[in-house]
């Protein structure tokens, strides 16, 4: 397909998912259905387009004076296909498969640069709703910090060390210029494509059917870390959904010690049978998804309850841009109240001395440092502690800088760290 077919492309698939309100994978998945002469090039720019044009659309909006679907790909097109402005307004010639020819209008907002006074929430592409909320978090840094949030994603991979290690990792993956990452002494990092190239399919390499590496963040695995899951503890990950967080505990625990794995969703719960079993975790105990007596039956026997809890997901607005404009002020506040509830329950299974780590991958203080507040509040046997220490032993490199500023919570953003947004507090029971 020429570049031209593709921007139409793009154009009709933007337009279900705004007009139709389609989730961006679903739409991506039908068009590709609808259309099997496509090659998997093809395929791939077009995912590009779309999801480069969503991970934008406010500031392609203010770019090109419109908030059409038309407008805003195009827009994203130099970038996302890695061509000419002139080959653009070229290819829009009324043929098939192609655009109509541009307005003068639209091609005087493809050259249009937005100046310096504008808006944060445009410049760093977030609701205008979360204004207040990415002031508090960033300060003047906020439209940098939401322009991090719209770039395209690496994909990191954890190292499976009951199986491999990381040179091992990096040799099986070289091809897809492989490298270690930055701060987890785990990680591998494939780099982010650029213009049309196509994301490496890793899970679909032999490495991983034998159970080498898992699918990861940087800052989830350095949340993980940052719990400290020792050899022979009891350990609970009371939200595991799919299981990448006892994974990791399993491994560093080298299957000693036990792990309850809990999630009151039996859908993203059922891959982790799969999953355990590829990594050879053997310490891992399942319970029934939703069994609230069952786990209210383990009682305060816990080193660590690790909270991965439900929040917006801001953090990883890079993977799912789309997921952004859902959001509506309502599921903050709901977030926020299941929360509270999450952390008071975990509360109930440390035992003396034992810990709970927080975690959230949201930038947001109402769901991060408000949320912690609010539970030494309620809960005054608990202390956070301060986690530059922590990750300096759980690491063994020098502290990074937190994003909010904390002594006792940690926020990791892709402008500061190159990861994911993470939130992590470790807590313990006096």
């Amino acid at each position: 397909m020429r570049p031209a077919a593709q921007i139409r492309s793009a154009f009709d698939v933007f337009t279900e998912i705004k007009e139709r309100h389609r989730p961006a994978a679903v739409a991506l998945a039908d068009w590709g259905k609808a259309h099997r002469f496509a090659g998997s090039g093809d395929r791939a720019a077009i995912g590009n387009l779309v999801y480069d044009a969503l991970r934008r659309v406010r500031s392609l909006s203010a770019q090109m004076q419109s908030d059409t679907p038309r407008a805003i790909v195009l827009a994203a097109a130099p970038r996302a296909l890695g061509i000419g402005i002139d080959a653009i307004v070229a290819g829009a010639d009324g043929t098939a498969h192609a655009l109509t020819p541009l307005s003068e209008e639209e091609k005087a907002g493809l050259a249009r640069t937005l100046p310096a006074d504008t808006p944060a929430d445009i410049l760093g592409d977030y609701p205008e709703w979360l204004g207040a909320s990415f002031a508090r978090a960033f300060g003047n840094d906020a439209a940098a910090e939401g322009a991090a949030l719209a770039a395209r994603a690496p994909v990191d991979l954890r190292v499976n060390t009951l199986k491999a290690d990381r040179d091992k990792v990096i040799k099986a993956l070289e091809k897809f210029g492989a490298h270690a990452t930055t701060h987890s002494p785990l990680g591998v990092r494939l780099p982010a494509p650029e213009g049309r190239a196509r994301q490496a399919n890793v899970e679909a390499e032999t490495a991983h059917g034998r159970g080498w590496y898992e699918v990861q963040d940087e800052g989830s695995q350095i949340a993980a870390l940052m719990a400290g899951a020792f050899a022979r503890e009891q350990v609970l990950d009371l939200c595991a959904g799919a299981g990448g967080k006892a994974l990791a505990f399993a491994a560093a625990m080298q299957n000693t010690g036990q792990i309850f794995a809990y999630d009151d969703d039996r859908m993203r719960l059922r891959p982790i049978f799969e999953r355990l079993k590829r990594a050879g975790a053997r310490n891992v105990q399942v319970l029934d998804a939703a069994d609230s007596k069952g786990l209210a039956a383990l009682g305060a026997r816990f080193d660590l309850v690790f909270v991965d809890a439900p929040c917006t997901g801001t953090g990883s607005w890079r993977r799912r841009p789309d997921a952004k404009w859902r959001l509506k002020p309502a599921a903050l506040e709901q977030r926020q109240a299941e929360q509270d509830a999450l952390l008071t329950q975990a509360a109930s299974h440390v035992k003396p001395g034992g810990r709970l780590v927080y975690v959230t991958c949201s930038v947001l203080p109402e769901e991060n440092g408000d949320r912690i507040e609010a539970f030494l509040a309620r809960e005054p046997q608990f202390e956070a502690m301060p986690w530059a220490p922590i990750w300096e032993k759980q690491l063994a490199s020098p502290p990074v800088i937190s994003a909010n500023g904390s002594d006792t919570s940690l926020l990791l953003t892709p402008r500061q760290h190159d990861t994911d947004g993470f939130f992590v507090c470790v807590m313990r029971r006096r």
